[in-house]
């Protein structure tokens, strides 16, 4: 079992405070190891105020190379768009920003789309910077039909499009994730996430292991490095 280590803060700013520093020492650290860095960031309003603070910091973004860890199959310009509110942030610091969605809408074509564009980069990631849903979703591994191949799939598949069953209310859309074996390449993996409800379900899944039956359990369980988790209520 991985050593998960809680990082508890008083409220939603003082935790993007504390994201925002964590991610950018990881991005320096890349840079200075290998002059480039290459992260997945989520989308999505909860991370928005640790991503601005995170493009207000002084590093060398032409050196950085950003994915977002999974988006909806919907034009850059919607407001539920991922790549669309990173490209927002991050452009304007000359970040590269490489999108998941190219105007497919078949979620199993813009999946292979994706995962082809995807293995041009230098693997892995520096950061796989993980939000979870309170479901127990984690990127948009969701139950349905594509959930085994997200989870199970080779290791070098990189990208999958995905239909959760049920649809989400919310957001009734099919969309595009990074696998499993993206994910959990990755140099360092943040996991970051508020309200009571989901640290229980985090802290089950850590305890449940292999044997959890929810999609961030068996990320978690196929981590080979600890992580910090980054919370508060």
């Amino acid at each position: 079992m991985i050593d998960a280590e809680w990082w508890d803060y008083d409220d939603a700013d003082e935790l993007a405070e504390a994201v925002a520093g964590d991610a950018g020492f990881i991005i320096e650290q890349a840079l200075e190891a290998r002059g480039r860095a290459i992260i997945g960031l989520p989308g999505g309003e909860t991370p928005k105020a640790a991503l601005t603070l995170l493009a207000a910091r002084k590093i060398e973004w032409a050196d950085v190379t950003i994915v977002p860890t999974d988006d909806r199959l919907v034009p850059p310009t919607d407001p539920r768009s991922n790549v669309g509110m990173l490209a927002k942030l991050f452009l304007p610091k000359k970040a590269r920003v490489v999108p998941l969605c190219a105007g497919e809408t078949d979620p199993v074509l813009a999946g292979r789309a994706a995962d082809e564009r995807l293995a041009d980069l230098e693997w892995p990631l520096d950061l796989a910077w993980l939000g979870v849903g309170a479901d127990g979703h984690v990127a948009s591994i969701f139950p349905g039909p594509d959930y085994d191949a997200a989870i199970n799939g080779p290791k070098a598949r990189r990208a999958i499009g995905v239909r959760p069953d049920p649809m989400p209310e919310n957001m009734p859309v099919a969309r595009v994730t990074l696998t499993k074996a993206a994910l959990v390449s990755a140099r360092t993996v943040t996991l970051v996430l508020t309200g009571k409800d989901k640290r229980k379900l985090v802290e089950k899944a850590l305890k449940d292991g292999a044997s959890s039956t929810l999609p961030i359990g068996r990320l978690l369980a196929d981590l080979e490095m600890d992580i910090d988790i980054h919370w508060c209520e």
